[in-house]
């Protein structure tokens, strides 16, 4: 395509640099032969009155009678005296064309004779004979004396020098024109290949780019037009590639979501599947029983309330995430006594694993929240570490002040968590699959904390390092003087 664009601007800039040099070039010979006809003319008229002058004085000085017969017998001394007046040879014919007597008959013999046939008729006409450096004229007017026809007067004069000087003047302008032009087309053809050869590679590269290599850039050292469309090219490239890694990504984190969220409701449903299936069961068998087998009876009651307890929780967990209200019914809290209450009430639960929690906080340590939700905080964090430690191992809860913020930690000895999912612990869809899992927990804990806490505007993180887990939740601290 380009190929052929660059094929129109050499042959339109020919066409038009060679239809200049022609008009031009004959612009100039018309200018010159026109100035050399005015020339020409003008020596003539000079020659015709000149002459006239001289043949109306021999008449008049010998008072002839009959004029032609006068003309006839004076020929030879007319043509010799004008001959050396003009510096041109000279002819007299009668008023028929009948030669009389001639300075140089060579010079009139096998040339045209057509200014001398317009001459009989009584006009006054000339005949241009040149070639490319010479210019010869036969010039002939009829003389008329007393308003009659006597004679007529022939001249051949040379005009080659006049001839020569056009023709070198032709020549100079014809090769500057030449040399002009051949520059310009010259110029004209570097240009065309400055502006095409770009195109050429932009027309490439955009092709690579149709074809899926977005690796191509153009390089041009430009500062015009076609030099800022190559850095607009590379800068769309560059958009493009950005646009097509964030698709990219946002794929595979929809799909890596999607498959989360399968996985997040097979867990629910096998979970709430379980339990109450054993509720059914159960109710069953007491309903075909009654209190015959107390024992069983007993028995069967206790398992369908705690089983119920076990749906009625993940079931409020479930909603907890799918709802995360962040009310305005924040106020000023102490989080320490909460913080205190939580370890307390939660002793009970880890002494049924065997398991203890140590608490280090102090009061006054304020921050602007909800207090049942930050309550929530502790109880899952507190709950995964009570189901998720090493047997038999001691939990550490604590609270300090660090530089505007209240920072509780959360530790407790536990297997080490692959690094590649620490993050993903928090997503509300995701299972890391812990071999300790608890039965009956969907995975949801780390979840509900973490959003608590972005409500709150705080942080939360989670290490695995030297054989513990630990918590950390940074709240923003409002003072004592916020009391």
């Amino acid at each position: 395509m380009f190929r052929t664009i660059r094929a129109k601007f050499i042959v339109g800039f020919f066409l038009i640099f060679a239809l200049s040099f022609l008009v031009l070039n004959q612009t100039v010979k018309e200018i010159i032969r026109t100035s050399n006809q005015k020339i020409v003319t003008s020596d003539l008229v000079g020659l015709k009155n000149n002459s006239n002058v001289y043949v109306r004085q021999a008449f008049l000085i010998n008072h002839f009678t009959n004029n032609k017969l006068y003309f006839g017998q004076m020929a030879e001394e007319m043509v010799n005296d004008l001959n050396h007046a003009t510096g041109s040879s000279v002819s007299a014919y009668t008023v028929d064309g009948v030669l009389l007597f001639s300075s140089d008959k060579s010079e009139f013999t096998g040339r045209s004779d057509d200014d001398l046939k317009q001459a009989i008729k009584g006009k006054t006409a000339y005949h241009v004979t040149y070639g490319r450096n010479e210019g010869k004229i036969l010039f002939s007017y009829p003389v008329i004396i007393d308003g009659t026809k006597v004679g007529i007067l022939r001249f051949a004069k040379d005009f080659t020098l006049l001839y020569e000087q056009s023709g070198r003047i032709t020549d100079i302008i014809f090769y500057i024109a030449l040399a002009i032009f051949a520059a310009a087309f010259l110029f004209s053809y570097i240009l065309s290949r400055h502006i095409t050869i770009p195109l050429v590679k932009l027309t490439r590269a955009s092709t690579e780019v149709k074809n899926g290599n977005l690796n191509v850039r153009i390089r041009f050292r430009r500062k015009d037009e076609i030099g800022r469309l190559a850095v607009n090219f590379n800068d769309m490239i560059d958009t493009i590639s950005s646009q097509i890694s964030t698709i990219e990504r946002d794929r595979d984190r929809l799909r890596e979501l999607n498959q989360q969220e399968k996985r997040f409701f097979d867990n629910v449903t096998h979970e709430l599947k379980t339990p109450l299936t054993s509720i059914l069961g159960y109710a069953e068998m007491i309903g075909e029983k009654g209190e015959a087998d107390r024992h069983f009876f007993d028995k069967g009651m206790n398992h369908i309330v705690e089983e119920s307890r076990r749906l009625h929780g993940m079931v409020v967990k479930l909603l907890e995430v799918s709802h995360r209200d962040t009310g305005d019914d924040f106020e000023i809290v102490d989080t320490g006594i909460i913080l205190r209450d939580v370890c307390d009430s939660m002793s009970f639960r880890a002494k049924r694993y065997k398991k203890s929690i140590v608490c280090e906080t102090q009061e006054k340590m304020f921050v602007y929240g909800q207090a049942d939700r930050l309550r929530q905080i502790f109880i899952n964090l507190l709950d995964n570490a009570i189901k998720y430690s090493s047997p038999q191992s001691e939990i550490s809860a604590r609270a300090e002040l660090d530089y505007g913020l209240v920072r509780f930690m959360f530790d407790n000895p536990a297997e080490p968590i692959p690094p590649d999912q620490l993050e993903s612990l928090f997503q509300p869809f995701y299972s890391a699959g812990h071999k300790f899992k608890e039965e009956g927990s969907v995975g949801l804990g780390l979840s509900i904390a973490k959003s608590i806490v972005d409500d709150h505007g705080g942080t939360i993180r989670l290490f695995s390092q030297n054989g513990k887990t630990i918590v950390y939740v940074d709240l923003p601290y409002i003072g004592e003087e916020g009391a």
